[in-house]
């Protein structure tokens, strides 16, 4: 059994010391409804009081009920929040892109990071990031869209485990039992696009990656071939997506 109490004091200490080392005196965190950025948006409420803030930041692909959801978990934990409606952002650019889904839920996230750089600027404020450590291995984001962050409290919880650390937390149940999804497009969900759930991902990620184990070692405990190699697949093609830009380094003479 996982220490959330534990989990959750550290994570609280993170955040104070890393926001300390800014000498800024507020946080920013997008609110989209979903699991990891309520969980995120209740332990900056823990550590900052009032000097927190969420934004939702729906489009006209978004669905109703993440605007419902991320409002009644601001309600229940008294946290300050705006809504930004991207949707006018989105209409000026949307006819180059071909009605390509992918294309235009990209172009969204980083439209939203735009939005929230901005805040964060008028408030004095940095962004805490909401990404889990699955969606971090798998490059499941979007580079300089919902990737970018100042600091990032989450990022090496498993996203499977990440739903008994909603429930110790309090987070809302509609939220907790809603399929994980970015909310791109209409429908869209994260396991349905990657073929496999969370729970399946994680136990082998768990083996590939904390315990360091061979394809073979891992199939012999029972897990499908076929998810191994799409993981280890995933992980070094979106390793770039974890590190800051290359630059070239110049031999002067």
């Amino acid at each position: 059994m996982i220490n959330w109490k534990n989990i959750e004091q550290q994570l609280i200490n993170f955040l104070k010391e890393q926001l300390a080392l800014t000498k800024l005196e507020n946080v920013t965190v997008g609110l989209s409804g979903g699991l990891d950025s309520a969980v995120v948006a209740i332990l900056c409420k823990k550590a900052f009081g009032n000097n927190m803030s969420c934004v939702l930041m729906p489009s006209q692909f978004s669905s109703q009920s993440s605007i419902d959801d991320a409002k009644k978990l601001c309600e229940k934990f008294d946290i300050k929040y705006e809504i930004v409606n991207i949707s006018p952002m989105i209409d000026a650019y949307i006819n180059n892109m071909n009605n390509d889904k992918l294309r235009i839920g990209n172009y969204s996230a980083r439209v939203r990071m735009s939005v929230l750089y901005d805040i964060s600027s008028r408030d004095a404020s940095i962004v805490v990031g909401t990404s889990n450590k699955s969606e971090l291995l798998l490059g499941y984001g979007t580079i300089f869209g919902d990737i970018a962050c100042a600091i990032n409290p989450i990022g090496q919880i498993y996203k499977s485990d990440e739903f008994e650390f909603a429930k110790y937390l309090g987070v809302i149940e509609e939220i907790i039992s809603k399929k994980p999804s970015a909310d791109l497009w209409e429908g869209q969900t994260d396991e349905g696009e990657l073929g496999y759930t969370y729970k399946q991902m994680d136990d082998v990620l768990k083996l590939l990656v904390d315990e360091n184990k061979s394809k073979e070692e891992i199939v012999v405990l029972g897990h499908d071939g076929n998810l191994v190699d799409m993981l280890k697949y995933r992980i070094k093609a979106n390793k770039f997506k974890g590190k800051l830009p290359v630059i070239a380094n110049i031999k002067w003479s």
